[in-house]
């Protein structure tokens, strides 16, 4: 297994686009499955987030000061999608705009990922060498375990609050 950080970020990709299929695929009166899906793809963008955000944008941001703006905008992004989290964690799948918000998420984070997966990845590859990208990956495999599952854990509160204040 591979552990470079821009291959491990893809692999979380292509995880949560599956994720996203099956809730869209899931028909109209499946809230049970639904809320199973939408359970998954929080956990999903939690851990991921968390690991972009305490290893992989901030040693971008300090190693290729010229990708700042993208650095930022992803944070931002990222904000807007553990906003959206807390709000479905928080909801059940009967609610009137779980549907709603949870297609709002999807369309957020797969634009997100068509831009990272596009242009900013391709820009990190070419500025970071293969150690770097390993070692980034390393410590990101690391930090996964430990990394927060839901949006009401300490950690993933932190972040939540840098987010606002930074």
């Amino acid at each position: 297994m591979s552990t470079d950080a821009i291959v491990l970020l893809k692999d979380d990709h292509k995880d949560m686009r599956r994720l996203f299929q099956d809730f869209q695929g899931a028909g109209d009166k499946a809230h049970v499955r639904k809320g199973d899906l939408v359970r998954k793809i929080i956990e999903a963008l939690t851990v991921h987030t968390y690991l972009e955000n305490e290893v992989m944008y901030p040693e971008v941001r300090k190693l290729l000061p010229d990708l700042e703006d993208d650095v930022l905008e992803s944070y931002e992004e990222h904000h807007v999608a553990d906003l959206l989290c807390a709000e479905l964690y928080a909801m059940e799948p009967d609610d009137e705009r779980f549907e709603a918000k949870t297609t709002v998420l999807i369309e957020n984070v797969t634009h997100h990922m068509a831009e990272e997966e596009g242009d900013w990845f391709p820009k990190v590859r070419e500025g970071l060498g293969r150690k770097q990208l390993q070692d980034l990956g390393e410590r990101m495999q690391q930090m996964r375990a430990t990394a927060p599952r839901t949006p009401a854990q300490p950690s993933a509160l932190k972040k939540a609050i840098e987010a606002v204040i930074a």
